[in-house]
């Protein structure tokens, strides 16, 4: 009986994440997208995975490494973590949040339904895998070619 009532409150915890956000294409590969209207100052989603040491990422290849310390990070590479689907922005309208070695994304303005919520990752992440291939987030891709 006690695991149908968790598999009921799963299966219904999905359903309402299902129904708020959706992961949509964009130019920038997959997105995270806003099904209704999201208030600023709003805690949006938590980057879950487990948590590594920072040795140990340095001898890893992968994208979805989250710093949350001088020590630690987030394997964000489980399909499992949704927000690793939030893209980068250099005008973004959701912020990341270190509390303790928890990572939650937050909201910085009022995000209409159908936008992609992104986040700005950092001047690190920016200068060494960003910035070589050309940043496509919607602020850059806009700027007109010189």
């Amino acid at each position: 009986m006690q695991l149908n009532r968790s598999y009921r409150s799963y299966k219904a915890l999905r359903m309402t994440i299902s129904r708020k956000y959706s992961i949509r294409r964009t130019a920038t590969g997959l997105g995270y997208f806003a099904l209704e209207p999201i208030p600023k100052g709003k805690r949006i989603i938590e980057y879950t995975g487990p948590l590594i040491s920072n040795d140990e990422v340095d001898k890893r290849s992968g994208k979805y490494f989250f710093e949350v310390n001088s020590r630690w990070s987030i394997d964000g590479s489980p399909r499992s973590n949704i927000a690793r689907y939030i893209n980068h922005s250099c005008r973004p309208n959701a912020e990341a949040l270190i509390s303790d070695r928890r990572v939650w994304i937050w909201s910085r303005r009022n995000i209409k339904v159908g936008e992609e919520i992104t986040y700005d990752y950092g001047k690190d992440y920016f200068e060494d895998i960003i910035k070589p291939i050309g940043c496509r987030c919607a602020k850059c891709a806009s700027r007109p070619s010189t």
